[in-house]
């Protein structure tokens, strides 16, 4: 391999790095509407059955869905990359945080949990595939149910 090829071959990786970040961060952002429309449907369904009432409950869930359709929700899901993944951490919204998913780096590959350090054995999904990557931003869920094989 000459200088030329190492070039091209450097660049290649580096752009494929920086699609997975932000195929990552595409993710993160799916997971956290996710959570949003989740939480919606429950205040709607809880305003669904108090209609008629005049609880001091209805206005509670009503300046709940506002918050939430304004974008304000009480969890985060945030990156913190590493030497070989990308490590989405869930911040619920007492603070309390979780590692919701690994992605390799280099490869895109999404893993389930096994622990705060490490992933699962066997890959879930693979972000730089199209059909995966469009599955995932449509049907992936906050609390990661679509990581189980």
């Amino acid at each position: 391999m000459d200088f030329t090829d190492f070039k091209t071959h450097k660049m290649n990786t580096t752009l494929i790095a920086e699609r997975v970040l932000d195929h990552t961060e595409m993710l993160c952002e799916a997971l956290r509407q996710n959570y949003i429309d989740q939480c919606i449907r429950g205040h709607e369904g809880s305003l669904r059955r108090l209609e008629g009432n005049t609880d001091t409950a209805i206005g509670y869930h009503q300046r709940c869905i506002a918050e939430l359709k304004a974008g304000n929700s009480p969890v985060k899901f945030t990156i913190e990359s590493g030497r070989k993944y990308h490590k989405i951490v869930f911040t619920d919204g007492g603070g309390q945080r979780s590692v919701h998913a690994f992605v390799d780096r280099n490869t895109g590959e999404v893993y389930k949990s096994a622990s705060w350090k490490a992933p699962a054995k066997g890959v879930r999904y693979d972000l730089r595939l199209i059909k995966d990557r469009e599955w995932l931003l449509e049907n992936a869920d906050w609390a990661g149910g679509y990581l189980y094989a």
